[in-house]
């Protein structure tokens, strides 16, 4: 690309790209896309953003194409690489001058020269690191802001390479640059607060800038830039003087006040400072235990003690606490129970936290956390009267303890608590036994303050299993708390009912449940939509517990599920939705069948739910999960959901659909259990199955569900599916076949199993094209069991169920292997004696047996040379299946089974599935299931006697195993 001519139209293409006209846009993007190839386009768009004549968003887009280059098309091994030469004149170019005006701009091209750093500093480009000190050191206010902010990029950008070599690099760096950066980062701090106390503002924001870039430096050279770096006098001091200046900037946070330019950058540097503490702490904790007393002296000072009053702010206050709480909680600084065997670091770090930890300053602790950082403030009062819903999320919110006061409070608390459960306890039991009786509804201090001791106590729940009798404080304590209707008593039911929750798993009696299910069937009613959100809640930690009864929520079924029905249709937020969602979900799952004559309304309004979550996918994963329960609890009846059901599963399932993303895993299950549960095949629920061929394409974590849903169309209709799909299916199986681990050729093959179970002259018709791999894997030897176990299942059933199938695959057999055929199923015989240990499962010893004993009678020198192993086979399968009658000393047949009985199910069991029910009949007519092993030998081997004669026979009869002749006749006793 010729840099006259090219600078031109690029940069007329670069124009037009910027412009809101879509007819202008749209052939400069290609026209660009197009040139990212070209040799020489970087070094145009390099002059285009360097030239500040030029229009910003022009420049803009200059520096986003050159920086998505670099990903492209930088490293010598991508396609359409840059060449060497150019490479170097562009390193050249960006580091010529630091004077880019516009920060945007400046930002961009600082991140992308430490895009190139990453590849190419120090080998190919040593001069970087030089260079931007040298203009660091300068006088020019713009030059030196540029070359900093740079010179953090590409810091940060070498610190986070992860390979051992490259941090070798970062640490030879940073032995090289620490010095400096130290005097730098202390220079330009010094500098600001000379500026600050001087009143001149505008000097020190420009100061403060460079400070903050300064410490962004200094805090990943000290992070990742050397291996032992408690052994660097420098490095330690740097830490130590942290905290003298995160004093004086909290300090100087309060004298400039809230309105100040500068308080932002002032938060973000203190902010930064308690960052580098917390990065040292976790990269290197033996390093930090120096720092340990100054850090819980710095932190609990500024959390617990009037010396934060009017200094501090919640993100510097979370700060603190993660900062104790990564203290109490580190592995290293842990003593081994035998405390011999423990390092000196770790009984130093102990030692050094016991001093601290005292029982004063742990009393202290604990009480501040609960009276203090536990209370509801006014901003949430305000919410939760003004937008009960959204503080009732916003109260489940999942990670919000990293970056939200109270919750990280409450991390803090049960942290400390559990480390220090000896002090605090009784604490916590004092406050407990200060807030006892009801509270007056006027004093609105108390009322909170029992919020937070109540919040406390059920976090604390396991640590306090010995020490508080939860079921004679819930009967004469919370219940009378629950009974108060006054608006403001709002607070304390909805913190009683939460409660009970965090206790349920604990301590709670099961005689007292239908007293709890008269709670929640009252709270459902309560006024107070939070309330009613939180009882919900506690209602699925209630029914979610191992020691629930059905019987005895069962009386309040009908009431309770009708309140949560409403509860979810009075409820707007997807958030809340998909919380009731699964409480309703899991009600459903506990009650199974009893759900039924409940459901009603449920079903009606699931439809317009999942319309009017179009958008909102997180939300159909809830509709599916409920779905799920609903098909499972409504059994058979599920076909009169069909209507709304198939499409649901349908849409879920579709891989060319944008939402399957979310949607298929849930999707999925519920395509199998609608099969499993479903009375009869229709034409809608065989059609879905269309969806299956992208599935299997995909190879997803998910192909397991995919083969339940083929095996469970196969007990469903056996028929109709073949005649439909075996063909479609049986060219996927034989793609997957190719690249598959071996339990998925199992699973494959199982898929096959079943066919010929289900239908064994139809399934061996449709998957003949898999049988010969199957073939030839006995005769091979298979080297993994259970695909040779699966093999050998495969074939039993053919040889016993469809004779003339397998004598027509042993001719094809022996014609492509250009071998005989009686030679061929010798080594058949020979192989599957030889390999029957690898069978584990009985019914397939059985089948295996069955099958060889239905070649007798036979006068085929093959079968009688291999009578010996037939009998062998036999007589390991009677042992696997016969039990002897301890009273007449005869011997049955375990697996024979005669009659088809419902169950008798306690109530802990699930009902069968029509699944179930199909599989139990099909058992009925299985050879495996209805004939007796011990007759079926009989009635062989008599016919084979028949056939020789006795003298015969009693020669073939020698070739057997005495031991094996004897155990054969005790079992054949009676006969």
């Amino acid at each position: 690309m010729d840099m006259d001519s090219a600078s031109s139209v690029v940069l007329q293409a670069l124009t037009q790209a910027t412009s809101q006209d879509t007819s202008e846009l749209k052939p400069a993007e290609e026209q660009l896309r197009q040139w990212e190839t070209q040799p020489g386009f970087y070094s145009v768009l390099l002059n285009i953003f360097n030239n500040h004549m030029l229009d910003v968003n022009v420049r803009w887009l200059a520096v986003l194409y050159f920086k998505n280059g670099i990903d492209r098309y930088w490293r010598r091994v991508a396609p359409h690489a840059l060449s060497e030469e150019e490479k170097t004149s562009l390193r050249a170019g960006l580091i010529t001058n630091f004077n880019e005006p516009v920060n945007q701009i400046a930002t961009q091209i600082a991140v992308l020269i430490a895009k190139v750093a990453r590849l190419d500093c120090p080998r190919q480009w040593p001069e970087l690191i030089p260079i931007l000190l040298e203009s660091i050191k300068g006088q020019d206010g713009l030059q030196q802001h540029r070359a900093l902010l740079t010179f953090y990029h590409v810091t940060k950008t070498l610190a986070s390479k992860r390979l051992a070599q490259d941090r070798r690099l970062f640490q030879d760096l940073a032995s090289g640059i620490y010095s400096f950066a130290c005097s730098l980062w202390s220079h330009h701090t010094d500098t600001f607060f000379q500026q600050i106390y001087a009143r001149d503002e505008a000097a020190a924001l420009g100061s403060l800038e460079r400070t903050l870039l300064s410490l962004k430096v200094l805090r990943k050279l000290t992070v990742f830039g050397f291996q032992e770096p408690q052994q660097n006098m420098e490095v330690m001091g740097f830490l130590n003087a942290v905290f003298e200046r995160l004093k004086q900037f909290l300090e100087c946070c309060r004298q400039v006040g809230p309105d100040s330019t500068c308080r932002e950058k002032l938060e973000k540097m203190i902010i930064l400072y308690t960052k580098t503490l917390l990065d040292f702490l976790e990269y290197h904790p033996c390093a930090f235990i120096p720092l340990i007393q100054r850090s819980l002296e710095f932190a609990v000072s500024y959390l617990f003690t009037p010396a934060g009053e009017g200094v501090t702010f919640e993100r510097f206050i979370v700060q603190c606490m993660n900062l104790i709480k990564m203290i109490v909680k580190n592995e290293a600084y842990k003593p081994s129970k035998n405390i011999e065997d423990s390092k000196p670091e770790s009984l130093e770090a102990h030692k050094i936290k016991t001093a601290f930890f005292t029982h004063p300053t742990l009393t202290e602790i604990g009480r501040r956390l609960v009276s203090h950082y536990f209370l509801l403030t006014e901003e949430e009062l305000a919410m939760w009267e003004e937008d009960p819903e959204s503080f009732a999320v916003e109260e489940t919110g999942g990670d919000s303890w990293k970056y939200s006061l109270r919750p990280c409070a409450e991390v803090l608390f049960l942290d400390i608590f559990h480390a220090y459960n000896q002090t605090l306890i009784p604490v916590l039991l004092e406050m407990v036994q200060n807030l006892q009786g009801p509270t007056n509804v006027e004093d609105t201090v108390q009322l909170l303050m029992k919020d937070a001791v109540y919040n406390a106590v059920g976090l604390a729940a396991y640590e306090l299993f010995d020490n508080v009798d939860f079921d004679q404080w819930f009967k004469n304590q919370l219940l009378g708390e629950l009974q108060v209707s006054h608006h403001r008593y709002k607070l304390i039911r909805r913190r009683v009912i939460w409660l009970i929750g965090q206790w349920i798993a604990v301590k709670f009696k099961s005689d007292l449940r239908p007293l709890l299910y008269e709670v929640i069937l009252s709270l459902m009613q309560d006024p107070d939509l939070v309330v009613r959100i939180e009882t919900a809640t506690t209602l699925k930690l209630t029914v979610d517990d191992f020691e629930f009864r059905t019987e005895q929520f069962l009386p309040y079924l009908e009431s309770i599920f009708g309140l949560l029905f409403q509860l979810l249709q009075q409820v707007t937020q997807c958030d809340t939705k998909m919380q009731v969602l699964h409480v309703i979900s899991c009600v459903i799952e506990r009650v199974n069948i009893q759900i039924r004559p409940y459901v009603g309304c449920l079903v009606q309004y699931l439809p317009l739910l999942w319309k009017q979550s179009e958008e909102h996918n997180m939300l159909r994963c809830a509709i599916l999960t409920t779905l799920i329960h609903l098909v499972k609890g409504l059994s058979a009846e599920c076909k009169n959901l069909y209507p709304f059901l198939l499409p649901v599963i349908q849409l879920s399932t579709d891989v060319s659909q944008p939402p399957h993303v979310y949607l298929l895993e849930d999707g999925l299950e519920l395509w199998l259990v609608t099969l499993e549960n479903s009375p009869a095949i229709t034409p809608e629920l065989l059609r879905i199955f269309q969806n299956m061929a992208a599935l299997m394409e995909m190879s997803s974590e998910n192909m397991r569900t995919c083969f339940q849903i083929v095996n469970a169309y196969l007990y469903l209709s056996a028929t109709d599916f073949l005649q439909n799909y075996a063909e479609s299916l049986c060219r996927a199986f034989c793609a997957l076949l190719k690249d598959i681990t071996d339990e998925g050729q199992v699973q494959v093959l199982k898929v096959v199993e079943i066919a010929l179970k289900v239908s064994p002259i139809l399934g061996a018709h449709m998957f003949q094209p898999l049988l010969p791999a199957v073939f030839r894997g006995i005769v091979d030897g298979e080297r993994y069991p259970v695909v040779m176990s699966t093999y050998l299942g495969i074939m039993g059933r053919i040889l016993l169920q469809n004779s003339s199938f397998f004598s027509s695959l042993l001719t094809q057999m022996a014609t492509d292997r250009s071998q005989k055929m009686d030679e061929l199923f010798g080594s058949v015989i020979e192989m599957w004696v030889d390999r029957m240990d690898n069978i584990t499962q009985p019914e397939r010893r059985k089948l295996s047996s069955l099958a060889l004993l239905s070649l007798l009678p036979s006068d085929n020198s093959v079968i009688q040379d291999k009578f010996c192993g037939i009998i062998n086979i036999s007589v390991e399968a009677l042992h696997d299946v016969m039990t002897e009658d301890s009273e007449t000393g005869t011997f049955k047949d375990c697996m024979l089974m005669t009659n088809f009985e419902e169950p008798k199910l306690s109530d802990d069991e699930e009902p069968p599935t029509e699944q179930d029910k199909r599989k139990k009949l099909l058992a009925l007519e299985d050879p495996v299931h209805s004939v007796s092993l011990q007759q079926f030998v009989y009635e062989k081997l008599k016919a084979q006697q028949c056939m020789m004669g006795d003298q015969g026979f009693g020669v073939l009869m020698e070739t057997v195993d005495t031991e094996l002749v004897r155990q054969l006749q005790e079992f054949l006793k009676g006969f």
